[in-house]
């Protein structure tokens, strides 16, 4: 991703990051093995810089990121989400024990009961539902360019911006979808002289 990405409002923010730990376009990821998983979370405050972790947890990571990048790319195209990206999220908030917790003040808020990489990855479940509530999830998408896929929160009066980045990513789109209707019209004025 060339441009700088736009912030979501909140903790909204910390969903959009998470899901670009993966840089499709670079072929990089935060995320890779335990110790870039740990320092991830840890540094967004969703767990303790010393907690344990193993492979299994780095790939339940790997699972609900792309399963949330999914549901973005669901939020950018109007569709809805295949069997298995919902089937990895209730996963994911099944063995994060997410339940409603009330605070002293009170509040009521999704929690999960549960620690270290299931529980941080609870939290930012408890995030999305949130967003989801208050209405602000719809803007969080990701570029349509299947060499992109970079998230980004959507600021426009009526949501329907679909690329992260016009400049970049729509200009190469619409260049694309140009020289394919310049082919067609190629193509038929061939079959028709």
């Amino acid at each position: 991703m060339t441009t700088a990405p736009r912030q979501a409002p909140g903790d909204l923010e910390i969903v959009r990051s998470f899901v670009n730990t993966r840089d499709v376009e670079e072929g990089t990821d935060s995320l890779s093995g335990p110790e870039g998983l740990r320092d991830w979370l840890a540094a967004q405050g969703l767990m303790e810089s010393d907690a344990p972790l193993n492979a299994g947890d780095v790939g339940l990571a790997y699972d609900v990121r792309e399963a949330l990048r999914d549901l973005l790319l669901c939020n950018n195209e109007g569709c809805e989400p295949e069997r298995q990206v919902v089937l990895a999220l209730n996963d994911a908030a099944a063995v994060a024990q997410l339940s409603v917790r009330f605070h002293e003040d009170g509040s009521a808020h999704l929690e999960p009961t549960v620690p270290g990489v299931p529980g941080a990855l609870g939290r930012l479940l408890a995030i999305v539902y949130g967003a989801r509530r208050e209405g602000s999830w719809e803007r969080l998408k990701v570029c349509r360019s299947d060499t992109c896929r970079w998230a980004f929160f959507d600021e426009s009066k009526n949501r329907s911006r679909h690329w992260c980045s016009m400049a970049v990513c729509g200009s190469q789109s619409k260049a694309r979808a140009y020289r394919r209707r310049q082919a067609q019209r190629r193509g038929t004025a061939e079959t028709t002289a």
